[in-house]
């Protein structure tokens, strides 16, 4: 059978954690419009009649450094790319060909992979640099048109993707489909919530740490999953962003989050957050 790592690389909002999640068919990665909601090398699974494919979704690459996790980041994106059998370069025909783009085809160059070229969000009208894009195909072996978002010609870039890629044995049981422990993605999840609720405001400087997950016994609907997480912030003010007015907001966060682990694990959940300063927490990040 073909087994072989896949890593998707790309500037940030490219869509790569989106085109992830649609290969893998549910979510292993948390999405969002704001930049640097990726942070780690996220990995999905996806199981085919014809073998395992392991993709390494990684956050996106950045020209200008503004500070230490960017700095973080970009390694993380670059280091990502080392013992992968094939590279998946996600680019948006929406947006031009600027020096961050540049500094991707430069890294794909340097790897000497495998390159797929994967131009997306071909959905959305108008791509007005689409011409640019396909300008690079020659570059690599393949070159797919697709839309993640609606799940366009993804079989094709799986066709081409199993192509290249070597025989052996799988990395991955049949039943697994990412690398993140339940407390990893949980917390990923409730950094998405936060996000996508406070998009305008909060900066990308937030984190999250689950505590504890645990079974809660109760009188009439036996146990419960009970996770218990802090999300962590720089400074005072963003804290009480968080937080919200007589704590709407983070009610908002909390409903959010506990409905979509419900849906998830087909269980009622109690779910603890907390809102904590923390301007070091970044020095952590692995």
């Amino acid at each position: 059978m073909k087994v072989g790592f896949v890593v998707l690389v790309g500037r940030s909002n490219v869509g790569k954690s989106t085109l992830l999640n649609a290969l893998v068919g549910t979510k292993v990665a948390i999405t969002s419009p704001k930049p640097q909601t990726t942070r780690r090398a996220v990995q999905g699974v996806l199981h085919v009649p014809e073998g395992q494919i392991v993709f390494v979704d990684t956050p996106g690459l950045f020209q200008k450094r503004h500070n230490a996790l960017t700095s973080r980041l970009n390694k993380t994106a670059e280091e990502s790319v080392t013992g992968v059998d094939v590279l998946v370069h996600v680019v948006d025909p929406h947006r031009s060909i600027g020096p961050e783009e540049e500094k991707v085809i430069k890294l794909v160059r340097s790897t000497g992979l495998k390159a797929i070229l994967a131009i997306n969000k071909m959905d959305e009208p108008k791509p007005r640099y689409l011409e640019d894009y396909r300008a690079l195909a020659p570059d690599y072996v393949a070159s797919v048109e697709i839309s993640a978002l609606k799940g366009s010609h993804l079989k094709t870039l799986v066709k081409e993707i199993i192509e290249r890629l070597p025989e052996g044995e799988p990395v991955y049981p049949e039943h697994q489909i990412t690398n993140l422990s339940n407390r990893e993605w949980y917390a990923e999840l409730i950094r998405e919530k936060v996000f996508m609720l406070l998009y305008q405001e909060m900066p990308y400087t937030v984190a999250v740490e689950v505590d504890d997950i645990s079974e809660r016994a109760t009188k009439n609907k036996g146990n419960i999953l009970a996770v218990t997480a802090r999300i962590l912030v720089d400074d005072e003010k963003h804290q009480r962003m968080v937080i919200g007015k007589g704590g709407e907001m983070i009610r908002r966060i909390g409903s959010a989050t506990r409905k979509e682990l419900e849906a998830v694990t087909d269980r009622q959940v109690f779910l603890d957050l907390e809102v904590v300063v923390d301007p070091h927490w970044p020095e952590r990040l692995v």
